[in-house]
């Protein structure tokens, strides 16, 4: 570390002594004054920006709340692009629901209904119903409603009906292809159905083509014994393709080819 000597001490007296202390260079109070209001305009003009860009924030907030409270009202532009899509002269009034459940009922006026299963998909959810019971039949419906900020709304769906047994077959499967429409964010296509013999362990759709692809469909069970399964498809998937159920060994226990576009039925075997 340097040290001072004496000389170095003695050297800033003299550089002091040659420069004294300069009382002009203290500001004046017109100058101090002239600063703080400088500064103060400042800060309204920072306080100013902030209020501008808040309420232009606000602003915009508003314009998109409206547009949202517009796009999902009953007959609201999702309601208009929906009739488009389907076809319809005009608009729907699609309702709104507190639940998904609500929203059918509201929709189908539906003084009673049994929902077998609900099944979780990204943006609402797919409801499985049964209208009725039916002792020599099968029925089945299919609804996704999406989730919104003003509640449930149901967006695309479909359903079937079949009667009873034939004389001297059985039922195994029933299924319905429910299509993807255009336009419209879904999970579908969906092909569906209840399955009717407790033999079936596993479903699969079979892809036919040069490269046949495989996609597993999902079973589900209600509390009251009945057991639904459906199979996300590809928009891609076309005529012909297979539904095959297995039973727990793997073995063929029904097949079918189906070669309409939107088919749907039953499908039975003999009874031996």
């Amino acid at each position: 570390m340097l040290k001072e000597t004496p000389n170095d001490i003695l050297d800033i007296d003299e550089k002091l002594k040659k420069s004294p202390f300069n009382e002009k260079r203290i500001p004046s109070n017109e100058r101090i004054s002239m600063i703080q209001n400088n500064v103060k305009r400042a800060k309204r003009r920072s306080k100013k920006s902030f209020l501008t860009a808040a309420g232009v924030g606000l602003v915009c907030f508003i314009i998109l709340l409206t547009l949202s409270y517009l796009n999902e009202m009953p007959g609201g532009f999702a309601d208009q692009r929906m009739s488009q899509a389907i076809g319809l002269e005009g608009s729907n009034k699609i309702p709104l629901g507190r639940t998904p459940e609500e929203a059918i009922q509201k929709l189908r006026n539906y003084t009673s209904m049994q929902i077998i299963h609900k099944e979780p998909v990204d943006g609402g959810t797919l409801l499985f119903i049964k209208r009725a019971y039916q002792k020599d039949g099968t029925d089945l419906e299919i609804d996704y409603l999406r989730k919104t900020w003003l509640g449930w709304k149901w967006t695309w769906g479909g359903m079937f009906g079949f009667g009873g047994n034939i004389e001297g077959v059985r039922s195994v499967l029933s299924y319905m292809f429910m299509p993807k429409l255009s336009g419209i964010n879904t999970p579908f296509p969906v092909i569906y159905g209840d399955v009717l013999d407790p033999t079936v362990n596993r479903i699969i759709i079979i892809e036919n083509g040069a490269n046949p692809m495989i996609y597993s469909a999902n079973l589900a069970k209600s509390q009251t014994g009945h057991t639904i399964w459906f199979a996300y498809l590809p928009t891609s998937l076309t005529v012909p393709y297979e539904i095959r159920a297995l039973n727990v060994i793997g073995d063929i226990v029904v097949s079918k080819t189906i070669t309409e576009p939107n088919d749907s039925g039953l499908i039975q075997l003999p009874i031996k």
